[in-house]
């Protein structure tokens, strides 16, 4: 039998700063090695100094986003009705929640593999390649999604399903090997010391990464058969009507916020794709940067989910409350740092990814608008992520359309005609304000409902 006791003992009675961080460190170290493994591509691509190779993995960027739509959909759907379903103490709904969580990825990662590969022609057009640029996006996305997706889908999908029932320090090593290993392998691969293949190089080097995150978590789940509760057995796959509700009805929403995410960063890379490969690669860094503390105040979020399904299925609201009230004053004071430190330091930190003049004073000015929306992240993936872990998917639906189809996108139009260029940049922090005042709000009144 899976270690009960130990699971229960974290999500009822540990003291809720010990339960948080427990359950949260984990998986913001984790985040944190993503931040840098994405960085790493752009880190030694820009050591070739040569903006077009640099361009080619912005360009590509919201294809490998979109990945996130089946993680969204299977990983946090299920993961959802994973950690809601051990609140109930309905230990056969966890396992094939998981077990049809796995394969309805694995089908998905490889049609969008299939697709991408057939579509490859009109996929550049999308994403704003042209002549200059088309071969070297081509060959990274190769690497990444027609060879990549499969492995680059599941180890994600396995990681949530891990941190579901709480192993968190588990799923962090699992992805966290993969990151290592990627970072390890790009300067082998890209750099002319090596095999001097440029961004395909740093497409094949995460292809290779993926897989080895995926074979860590395959060990695992064999090593830790019958005391764990993730379950990836072909039996055990066709869910029942009420388990397939419960993870497509968080799975659904999730994923439709990350499609988008990926709209809105086609929109912007499109717009700024106007003004030449260097605004590109320029913004390319910068948004990159600015990921640290997304992924930062997301991987707090992402860490608490399963604490929090557990205390809002279990109906022990008061301790829910606390986790929320506690996790939001330390994800705003850490944002609100990061938000100094990358404003501050913007010309340096773009100049580590580019020695190039132009680039670093196009993306000092592209980080600096950005930072002004980082404190706000703090309310909005918290929001995000309480609502998805109790199973109200539609509230963070209609996050995700506010966000991108109501405020971003229509914002980017906007800023590009009145402020050329440079007014892209400022799109996010003016979204994220808004959003931030509208989840504490929603979360506010989820939180007295809940009490009633």
């Amino acid at each position: 039998m899976p270690q009960e006791n130990a699971k229960t003992e974290l999500f009822e009675r540990t003291p809720i700063p010990k339960a948080v961080l427990t359950m949260a460190v984990p998986t913001v170290l984790s985040s944190l090695v993503m931040v840098i493994y994405n960085l790493a591509d752009t880190y030694f691509v820009g050591y070739l100094n040569d903006p077009i190779q640099n361009a080619a993995v912005t360009l590509a960027a919201p294809v490998l986003l979109a990945f996130n739509a089946v993680n969204n959909l299977f990983g946090v759907g299920a993961g959802s009705a994973m950690s809601r379903g051990l609140g109930r103490k309905d230990y056969d709904g966890v396992r094939r929640a998981s077990s049809f969580g796995f394969y309805a990825a694995l089908f998905c990662a490889a049609m969008f593999s299939l697709l991408c590969t057939l579509f490859r022609t009109p996929l550049m057009g999308i994403l704003g390649a042209d002549s200059t640029t088309i071969d070297a996006t081509r060959s990274y996305l190769f690497y990444t999604t027609t060879c990549g997706a499969i492995p680059a889908i599941l180890n994600v999908v396995l990681a949530n399903f891990v941190r579901a029932e709480g192993s968190t320090l588990h799923a962090s090593i699992g992805t966290m090997s993969g990151c290592v290993l990627n970072i390890i392998l790009d300067p082998i691969f890209i750099l002319p010391f090596g095999f001097n293949m440029g961004a395909a190089g740093a497409g094949l080097a995460t292809f290779i990464s993926n897989c080895f995150a995926c074979l860590y978590f395959f060990v695992l789940l064999f090593i830790r058969r019958g005391k764990t509760y993730v379950c990836i057995s072909p039996r055990m796959a066709k869910p029942t009507k009420a388990i397939a509700k419960e993870v497509f009805t968080v799975g659904i929403p999730a994923g439709i916020q990350n499609l988008l995410n990926v709209t809105g960063m086609t929109v912007l890379n499109n717009f700024t794709a106007a003004f030449g490969t260097e605004p590109v690669a320029a913004m390319g860094i910068a948004y990159k940067i600015n990921m640290i503390p997304m992924y930062i105040g997301m991987g707090i979020s992402q860490g608490i989910m399963p604490l929090v399904g557990y205390t809002f299925a279990s109906k022990n609201i008061k301790r829910m409350k606390e986790c929320i009230y506690f996790t939001a004053k330390i994800t705003i004071a850490v944002l609100l740092v990061m938000a100094v430190l990358c404003f501050g330091f913007a010309p340096g930190l773009i100049s580590m990814f580019m020695n190039n003049e132009s680039v670093i004073e196009y993306g000092t000015r592209f980080l600096r608008g950005m930072c002004l929306g980082i404190p706000f992240l703090g309310f909005d993936f918290l929001g995000v992520g309480v609502y998805q872990a109790c199973g109200k998917g539609h509230i963070s639906l209609g996050f995700a359309l506010a966000r991108k189809v109501v405020l971003e996108i229509p914002a980017l139009f906007i800023l590009n005609t009145v402020y050329p260029l440079y007014g892209l940049a400022y799109a996010q922090p003016i979204t994220e304000f808004i959003l931030a005042i509208a989840a504490a709000v929603v979360l506010g009144r989820l939180i007295k409902k809940a009490e009633l």
